[in-house]
């Protein structure tokens, strides 16, 4: 009979023509009879054609049936009367077709089945039913090689295609995108951190010299961009200011950004290098008179951004020569301890007022500042604590006092090596 003819004709559960029963059994054994017709159940699957074709079989099929897949099985059952071309409209959610094509699959229903295939591969899913998905089908073979592909590894070289793509989208200096604004650019350094991240043991990226080049070019587009936009900042008026202040803002936050993807390639050497060459300029111009009362918040995020070369070059992440360390230290802590001052004085005076520095980044910069400043030789060491103790306000913040502790114990301890030394040497008799 011809599939639409019966398709109109016969009807699951209508007893009137129907000469098979399938019941349908949960685990506590409830049963569930649905009149069915056996040329329907024999064409559309596999076991039901087996099963009716059996020399003793009876006109009833009993299927044992779970809790989780009972509903499922009765979905399955109306399906066997849908025609062919309009199975595949019928499946309505990834959850229901995921259930309904592990019945398919067990009871050998070609056409169910890959229907349920076909709609699979061609909807989005979630990411846990990602993972039933995978269990669903790893058992069907050949027939579920084009959801497979959804979900397989990408080959080494078109992960680095688009790793690339991703690093230069999210290194550039470009305004924003209409109508998505500054939105695809943050998407797209948000991917850059997920694809080097290791947090499940599997990197997506290997950071190999292509993909180090790369990165290398975006960090100096971004500082680029960073010194162009700061070095217009005392010959702007105030009508126009504002917009370059968002301008520098976001050179900023694209440096802050990229700190957290250098360590991850071994990169934060050229970062820390570049901070140290261009703070004396960066200073020289945030310290300009007129700027005293304006830009609070820039000089927060300046701030910020250095706190990630003292902690990379305090705890060693990063290893320069004394002298540049020295230098790092000179430059910016009388900018730390005069401007963390005058944050605090606004806050106190308004509320309201938005930009401070929060305790994690104040703990962090003295955490780092110590231990530069141990790390330094002796005399170094001596300098800089002499300059802090030289006013009661500049002992406010940052605290060294743990420095300071050390460092007098250390000398001590060498000028009484040195005393030991000298007197183990007058105390030696020459003998010829």
């Amino acid at each position: 009979m011809d599939e639409h003819r019966w398709n109109h004709q016969f009807k699951l559960g209508d007893p009137s023509a129907s000469d098979v029963t399938i019941c349908l059994r949960n685990k506590e054994g409830r049963p569930e009879v649905f009149h069915s017709h056996s040329f329907i159940l024999k064409s559309k699957s596999k076991f039901f054609a087996d099963k009716l074709s059996q020399p003793n079989s009876n006109s009833q099929v009993e299927i044992q049936c779970t809790d989780d897949n009972y509903y499922h099985h009765v979905e399955l059952l109306k399906r066997l009367y849908y025609p062919t071309n309009s199975l595949l409209d019928s499946w309505d959610s990834v959850r229901s077709a995921i259930g309904i094509l592990q019945v398919a699959a067990a009871l050998h229903c070609k056409e169910a089945t890959e229907s349920c295939l076909q709609y699979l591969e061609a909807v989005p899913w979630e990411d846990k039913e990602e993972e039933q998905i995978l269990k669903a089908v790893s058992k069907l073979g050949p027939v579920a090689m084009p959801i497979l592909a959804r979900i397989q590894p990408v080959d080494l070289k078109a992960t680095k295609n688009v790793f690339i793509s991703a690093i230069r989208f999210a290194t550039s200096a470009d305004g924003p995108c209409a109508p998505f604004g500054d939105e695809l650019k943050t998407s797209a350094q948000e991917q850059v951190e997920y694809m080097l991240g290791d947090d499940d043991g599997v990197p997506l990226i290997k950071a190999d010299d292509e993909v180090k080049l790369e990165t290398k070019i975006g960090l100096s587009k971004i500082f680029s961009f960073f010194q162009k936009e700061l070095s217009l900042l005392p010959l702007e008026s105030e009508i126009v200011c504002e917009s370059l202040e968002n301008r520098i803002m976001q050179g900023l936050s694209d440096l802050e950004w990229i700190c957290n993807v250098l360590p991850k390639m071994e990169l934060m050497n050229e970062f820390v290098a570049k901070w140290g060459d261009i703070s004396g300029n960066i200073l020289g111009i945030i310290e300009d008179k007129k700027l005293d009362s304006v830009f609070w918040g820039l000089k927060v995020k300046l701030i910020e951004v250095t706190s990630k070369v003292l902690e990379a070059v305090g705890y060693g992440n990063v290893v320069i020569p004394a002298p540049c360390r020295m230098n790092l230290i000179k430059t910016w802590l009388p900018y730390i301890r005069k401007t963390k001052p005058l944050l605090d004085s606004m806050y106190s005076k308004d509320s309201d007022f938005p930009h401070k520095m929060d305790d994690d980044l104040c703990q962090n910069i003295e955490g780092a500042m110590v231990s530069l400043i141990l790390a330094l030789p002796s005399n170094d060491q001596a300098e800089i604590l002499q300059e802090w103790m030289s006013t009661s306000e500049q002992v406010r913040y940052p605290d060294l006092s743990e420095a300071f502790e050390v460092w007098c114990y250390r000398t001590k301890s060498a000028k009484r090596r040195l005393m030991e030394g000298l007197d183990h040497v007058g105390n030696t008799t020459v003998t010829l």
